[in-house]
């Protein structure tokens, strides 16, 4: 029986479709359409998380830890990669993604059926709409925020490419 991840960060024009498939140890899919999109290659084995969004050159690292209730993970590198820290209570999955002084907020519902909330503020923010359909709460909020950072990611491209004519 797969389990799959299935949803949207963000609205109907700024934002990506999320679809992946989980095993049990490896979380495989792609975050955004044919051509904007990244691969999502995510393993998890042991408490730890390992993998890949995106391909070699364009794309992230994903290292951390990952259990039933924490995240604390590294997206991307030592110097321009963002930490990703959540605390699981009951159904709410919250805490803080990136540093300190630009750093956003997660605030996530997570049911057996579906994620979804809010990462970044009220203005700046992101909505996450995820179903799914047996894959851990935390490992869904782990892949919004792979998807939140590689829409951020690409918006900051497309603004210093439309900036420096």
């Amino acid at each position: 029986m797969g389990m799959n991840l299935n949803g949207r960060i963000g609205g109907i024009t700024q934002g990506y479709d999320v679809h992946a498939a989980w095993d049990g140890t490896h979380l495989t899919g792609r975050i955004g359409g044919r051509f904007e999109g990244k691969d999502i290659r995510l393993s998890v084995q042991e408490g730890r998380v390992t993998g890949r969004i995106g391909g070699t050159f364009e794309g992230f690292d994903v290292t951390g830890d990952l259990s039933g209730d924490r995240v604390d993970v590294r997206l991307g590198g030592r110097i321009d990669g963002d930490d990703l820290h959540l605390t699981v209570s009951g159904t709410q999955i919250e805490g803080r993604f990136s540093g300190r002084i630009d750093g956003k907020d997660v605030n996530l519902t997570a049911d057996p059926e579906r994620l979804h909330g809010r990462i970044g503020g009220a203005v700046d923010g992101k909505d996450v709409h995820l179903t799914l359909a047996g894959a851990p709460g935390t490992l869904a909020a782990l892949a919004a925020a792979c998807a939140y950072k590689a829409l951020e990611d690409q918006q900051a491209a497309s603004t210093a490419a439309s900036t420096s004519t």
